[in-house]
């Protein structure tokens, strides 16, 4: 047997044959010009139109997505159209480039562009060359890259997947994901724990494993194991006898001892919600409302975005749905909010600190929540992205007190925001961790890229002292306020029973996760989670703190968690 260790991101344990990504599509010779008798008018002209026809296909596939798929394609959709990208281009075209070689051309020196930007940007590179890539096979006449088709359930590998594919997966054909490449926060791991399909990445080599090859995927352990023995063939069928388990959530969740620990769901429109409600949802941690935003050159009115924000409350009667304000900026830019020429996009204008540079946008989405929570009855609780300090605290809580919302909180993945919490909870009525970002900005680690999956992992000593931190400062007198996490690490079981033993009120998270995290978090008392927590922040790093943890929780290796 050949063993691939990765960095495992969604549990699960299966057996299955594979298929690789096809090859990508072949660059256009160095130097091609213009065929002979074409005009340059002409091929800008085709130019324009592969570039819309792309665009039109990825809105059509956005169109039949949910959740954090169709929050990809919708981006992706719009780097098809991306200026920068199609001028370059036609320069390059007025200067007799053939069409082909120009988008090319074009494509690299944008993607580098974004790459040497790093952080959120860097993200956006891979984005840029799928859609070159797609456009040139449109000037070409011939199929654009995609998922490889099969009869049969397969095991998708690839060096890496770009984000439009990813989220177009139909879990009914594929069994797994592999990537020699990516990180734990990347696409291909957020989409694969949304439909709850077992996946490893950064698995180094197994790109060259040839089609057909039957592998072992364990993606909570992070291996791939080419021909398995029958001890791990009895491993996937013990853990599809247990999966049927984890399927369904009672709606309630407790530790043993009967201490409630809510579980909600991350959501991105009315689809997604009444999917989470569906499978039990206590409510919704994480309202992403900057899906309603995308795709457009001009700010919805009050209206449009009041319509949006009640198809996800009318969901949740009764409960509390948490939304996040407009979270503009680096990955997610906006013609009429954001500069795409900052020179680190991570750390700039984005989030609540658009309101400094374009004031306006923000009060109008505040009256447009509180407009959308009139008409509802769920219990509207509103964060703000991206607060750094008390005096943003305070500032936001008066415009929501402004527009007539009464619960305002913030979200907390600046480090500044952790260390200095107690004085940020004075001003507001609650906190939520974004563990990704958090995560990122601790260790100074771009969530996207592979060499540094170790290094991007919220079971960081460092990152769980960041979480105690904020609990402790919602703890202190005259607070007394709520923190719950948003963020992929409430969706891991191992974590999630730390995160309650840190102090964490509420877990957010994919709903597919919901019945994972509940099933774990019932096997044990909040004394033994509470001790589990000082276990993995006594831990000299994140590997030892995750094995220790684990180690301590056989349930998990039970449920193939």
């Amino acid at each position: 047997m050949q063993n691939f260790p990765g960095v495992g991101v969604s549990p699960g344990r299966v057996i299955g044959t594979v298929k690789q990504m096809p090859k990508p599509i072949s660059e256009p010779p160095a130097g091609e010009q213009l065929p002979a008798g074409t005009t340059a008018e002409e091929a800008t002209a085709a130019l324009k139109a592969a570039s819309q026809a792309v665009h039109d296909d990825l809105k059509a596939r956005a169109a039949h997505a949910t959740g954090d798929g169709k929050a990809v394609l919708e981006a992706t959709a719009l780097m098809a159209k991306d200026t920068m990208l199609i001028k370059g281009a036609a320069k390059l075209v007025a200067r007799g480039t053939s069409a082909e070689r120009a988008i090319w051309e074009s494509g690299s020196s944008v993607s580098e562009m974004l790459h040497n930007l790093g952080g959120y940007m860097a993200e956006r590179a891979t984005d840029v060359l799928d859609v070159r890539a797609r456009i040139v096979a449109e000037l070409r006449g011939v199929p654009a890259p995609g998922i490889p088709a099969s009869n049969t359930p397969f095991v998708l590998v690839a060096e890496d997947l770009a984000p439009a594919d990813t989220a177009t997966l139909d879990p009914n054909k594929v069994l797994a994901l592999v990537t020699a490449g990516g990180g734990p926060q990347s696409h291909t791991a957020i989409i694969a724990r949304s439909l709850g399909l077992p996946a490893v990445v950064a698995a180094v080599g197994v790109d060259k494993l040839p089609d057909g090859t039957e592998v072992y995927v364990d993606g909570a352990a992070g291996n791939v194991t080419a021909d398995p023995d029958e001890s791990l063939r009895a491993a996937a069928e013990a853990w599809a006898a247990t999966a049927s388990l984890l399927a369904e959530f009672s709606g309630t969740g407790a530790t043993a001892d009967g201490h409630l620990v809510p579980l909600l769901a991350n959501v991105g429109g009315g689809k997604d919600a009444g999917a989470a409600a569906a499978l039990g949802a206590q409510g919704v941690g994480l309202f992403r409302t900057e899906f309603c935003f995308l795709e457009r050159d001009t700010e919805p009115s009050v209206e449009e975005q009041a319509a949006a924000y009640k198809s996800v409350f009318d969901a949740f009667p009764g409960k509390k749905v948490v939304l996040r304000t407009l979270d503009a900026g680096a990955d997610k830019p906006l013609p009429f909010l954001t500069d795409s020429t900052e020179p680190n996009p991570a750390l700039g204008v984005r989030g609540y600190r658009t309101d400094f540079t374009t004031p306006g946008v923000l009060d109008r989405q505040l009256e447009a929540i509180a407009l959308a929570e009139k008409q509802s009855e769920a219990d509207v609780w509103v964060m703000a992205p991206m607060i750094s300090t008390a005096e943003e605290a305070a500032r936001f809580a008066s415009m929501c007190a402004d527009a007539g919302i009464k619960t305002p909180g913030v979200m907390v993945e600046v480090p500044s925001a952790a260390l200095t919490a107690e004085a940020i909870l004075r001003e507001v009525s609650f906190a939520s961790l974004g563990t990704n970002d958090l995560t990122q900005y601790a260790m100074a680690a771009d969530r996207q890229l592979g060499p540094l999956a170790n290094l991007n992992t919220p079971w960081q000593p460092a990152v769980l002292r960041l979480v105690g931190l904020t609990v402790e400062g919602s703890r202190a007198e005259g607070n007394n306020k709520p923190v719950g996490v948003c963020g992929e690490a409430a969706a891991d079981p191992a974590l999630a029973v730390v995160l309650t033993g840190l102090g964490v009120s509420t877990l957010s998270m994919t709903a597919r996760s919901l019945a994972a995290v509940a099933a774990v978090l019932k096997t044990v008392t909040l004394e033994e989670a509470q001790q589990l927590a000082k276990l993995a922040l006594s831990a000299p790093s994140a590997t030892e703190a995750r094995a220790w943890v684990r180690e301590k929780l056989p349930v998990l290796e039970e449920l193939g968690l």
